[in-house]
This record gives C-alpha cells, structure tokens and sequence, in this order.
C-alpha cells in the first residue's frame, strides 16, 4: 500500500491537472459561471423550504439552512460515487497510455466534487451568519472537518465502484435508485425528528449519513460541537470502505484493461 500511495503521489501535477481541466469545463461558455454552485442549491432551497415548511409548519429562516447543509453535502455524496464508478471508462484513453495507479482517475472526480462543495458552502454559511447570527462561534471550527471526512468516504467509495462498473456498466444506472432510497430513508431534507417515531429510530441512529451531516450541523446550525459519536461512525465508515477498496483493488487492478 505505501508504495501504491508513494505512485499516487509522484502523479500528483497529474490528477491535479485533470480535476482543474474539468472544474473549467463545468462553466465554459457559461453567464454566470462559477457563481452556479451558489445560485443553483440557494434556489432549490428556497423552494423546498417553501413546500416542506408548509407540510411541517416549520419556520423557513431555521429550515431552510437545514436543507441547504443536506443538500450541498449529498450533492458532493452522490456526484463522486455516481461520476467516481464511471471514472475509469472515462479515462480508458489515459489507462491504455499511462502507467498510473488507477485510484488517481477517481480521486481526480472526487476532488472536483470537493471544490464544487467547498464553493457551495459559502451560500451556506452566508446564510446562517443572516439568519441564525447567535449561532456563530468557536464551534464553527469543527465544520471545517467536514471536508476532509466527506473527501476520505468518497474516495475509497468511488474507487470501489469504479473498479465494478468498469467490469458491470449497468451499476451507474443501478446507483441512481440505491441513493434514491437513501434519499428517503436519511435525514436529508427531513429533519431528524421525523425519524425518531416508533420504530424509525435506527435509520438516524445507525445511519452514517446523519452522523456525518451532524459533522455541518451542529456547528453551524446549533452552535454546538459534534459528538464524539458523529466521528466514530464516519471513521468506520472510512475504515471499511477503504478496505474494500484495498481488496477489490489487488485482485482488479491489473485487469481492468481488459473491460476498457
């Protein structure tokens, strides 16, 4: 492994490059450009927020930021493990030319995603210093780690679909129901209150994705300090999914070729 990580660091210029070359195709030719990552979750919010306040007689200005966290972190979640399974398709050409660990074409995807998330926080946080300024604090701090962690989750996880698609091209198409369903069943847009009820309890307790939107959350929608349970299950969920990732990668990664 350290010498797969020291071949993953010699490409460096490499993957940095690509992950910029895509950030600058995303808005070429574009009005507003990069001001899309703002414009775009800001206007989703507003109209779910406006819908679901309705439904659950909640207070736009204190749901509406819940929404937009939700939004801008599973928007990161889903553009790196649905882009991350096609990344080695995608770089078939670089593949069959270059001699490169094949972990550098999805963390290329995720790094992308990563600066796209980073920009779209600004609304965020933009948001919460208006509306919820009490808020603000020595605690915002801790949502910086919301970065790193997301990034650690993504890569292993995209690079592990990535190395199935390559070989089953229906996965990227199958993804799209699975995160979905997780759509519904994870305290995105929903607050976690809705889950607490009978025997719903378990999809926020156990549910990775809640501790680690709790990571964004509690800082700067609460003014309080995730919990140290909040770090532990997005460590776990690093720990495996980078094992599986490990392992599927001895066994796939000099055949992959062949599937391009």
């Amino acid at each position: 492994m350290a010498d797969y990580l020291a071949g993953i660091w010699n490409a460096r210029y490499f993957w940095i490059h690509l992950s910029l070359s895509d950030l600058r195709s995303r808005w070429r030719r574009s009005f507003f450009g990069i001001l899309w990552t703002v414009i775009q979750p800001l206007g989703m919010t507003l109209l779910l927020a406006l819908v679901f306040g309705r439904i659950f007689k909640t207070e736009i200005t204190e749901y509406a930021p819940y929404i937009l966290s939700g939004m801008v972190v599973w928007e990161f979640v889903t553009a790196s493990a649905i882009g991350g399974s096609l990344s080695f398709v995608q770089a078939d050409a670089y593949i069959k030319q270059c001699h490169h660990p094949l972990a550098i074409y999805t963390l290329r995807t995720v790094l992308t995603n990563l600066m796209v998330l980073i920009l779209a926080s600004l609304s965020l946080i933009g948001w919460v210093l208006i509306a919820m300024p009490q808020h603000f604090g020595w605690t915002w701090l801790a949502a910086l780690s919301i970065y790193p962690i997301v990034a650690l989750i993504a890569w292993p996880l995209a690079t592990l679909l990535a190395y199935i698609a390559t070989r089953f091209r229906d996965l990227p198409h199958a993804l799209g129901l699975v995160f979905q369903a997780m759509w519904f069943v994870s305290p995105i847009y929903f607050e976690a209150k809705v889950f607490r009820g009978g025997d719903l309890h378990g999809l926020v307790d156990y549910n990775p994705i809640y501790h680690m939107l709790e990571i964004l959350r509690a800082p700067l929608l609460r003014g309080e300090w995730p919990t140290a349970v909040n770090y532990a299950y997005c460590l776990g969920a690093i720990a495996i999914l980078t094992s599986l990732a490990w392992i599927v990668g001895r066994q796939a990664e000099k055949k992959i070729i062949f599937y391009l």
